[in-house]
């Protein structure tokens, strides 16, 4: 069980893992916490400004992917709400359409919100909370990002499949969850060993 854990963690056999710190977390046979900021001293050799600057990049790397996706569909959805065809909609598929507007303004809100974090508190030393208030709103803003794609794909479907718009939905959420959320914590609860980042 060492051994895999050593293998999965890149280090040989035996030996220590990167800046001589034990490999996957081990010492002696346990586990053991590894100090989020000390191993990124040792194993990449950089302070805890540089940590935070490079939280930060790869943050707003991340944000671009997710705003871009967002940003489409709210144009989508607003766009639809003027075309002739949105009147015939049932009240259902309007409240459909409200919920998944707001769900859509919503997490372009949060995941843009990093930016006017950020220029508000410019050179003011405080890019360690931004990365940590960024990471929280980015997470609520996928959140928020996925019942928007559900609800735009329900309600594109609905006109086509009728009722059976809720089960491909549903489908769908479910993909959404395991994807963005599920197979990630699964990672990390079963991967014991892994390094900080």
């Amino acid at each position: 069980m060492a051994q895999e854990k050593r293998a999965a963690a890149g280090s040989p056999a035996g030996g220590t893992g990167p800046a001589g710190l034990p490999p996957a977390g081990e010492t002696g046979g346990k586990l053991v916490q590894v100090d989020h900021a000390e191993w990124n001293r040792q194993a990449r050799g950089e302070s805890d400004v540089q940590r935070v600057d490079r939280n930060f990049l790869e943050l707003l790397q991340e944000l671009r992917v997710a705003q871009t996706g967002v940003q489409i569909l709210f144009a989508f959805l607003l766009g639809l709400a003027f075309t002739p065809r949105f009147a015939t909609l049932t009240t259902g598929q309007h409240a459909v359409y409200l919920i998944t507007l707001v769900c859509s303004a919503s997490s372009a809100a949060l995941l843009i919100a990093p930016v006017g974090y950020h220029r508000t508190v410019f050179r003011r030393r405080l890019k360690a909370r931004l990365v940590d208030t960024g990471h929280r709103y980015a997470v609520v803003g996928l959140v928020l990002l996925l019942l928007a794609l559900v609800g735009g794909v329900e309600l594109a479907a609905s006109l086509l499949i009728g009722p059976w718009a809720a089960l491909l939905a549903a489908v769908l959420s479910g993909l959404f969850v395991t994807l963005w959320f599920v197979v990630p914590l699964w990672h990390r609860a079963t991967d014991q060993g892994a390094r900080p980042e």
